[in-house]
């Protein structure tokens, strides 16, 4: 059987977790969890390490996607993040580019962007590839 990648959705739409879910097994990748809170996916991280997170920015709960990232930088070294998101404002954007994102996807989220955003974190070894 082959390997493939494991990927945690953090997005509290329903209809675009369902839609990146549909989109990442098409591509040959597992997801192993979609959830819609901050709170769930540090609960999940605490039993399963994904490779790679995509990450909403505007979240359920009281953490925003942004402070997740901080968090799950912190406690779980290594994991690629990439954000979705509908918008953003300048002062957010400044917050999430300092957790060091490998790219940042619009919703709704094209096929071939995803695709390409995911192939690039995954072929990456660290953080230092982030972007700039």
């Amino acid at each position: 059987m082959d390997y493939k990648p494991s990927v945690l959705i953090v997005e509290d739409e329903r209809i675009i977790a369902m839609d990146l879910k549909f989109k990442l097994s098409r591509l040959g990748f597992c997801v192993k969890a979609a959830v819609p809170s901050g709170e769930k996916a540090l609960d999940f991280l605490s039993q399963s390490r994904p490779d790679l997170i995509l990450m909403d920015i505007m979240l359920e709960g009281q953490l925003d996607g942004v402070e997740t990232t901080q968090q799950i930088s912190e406690r779980h070294k290594g994991i690629p993040v990439i954000y979705i998101t509908a918008f953003t404002d300048a002062a957010t954007y400044d917050r999430a580019m300092a957790t060091r994102p490998l790219a940042f996807l619009s919703k709704p989220v094209a096929m071939e962007d995803l695709q390409a955003a995911v192939k690039t974190a995954l072929g990456r070894e660290n953080g230092s590839n982030a972007v700039n």
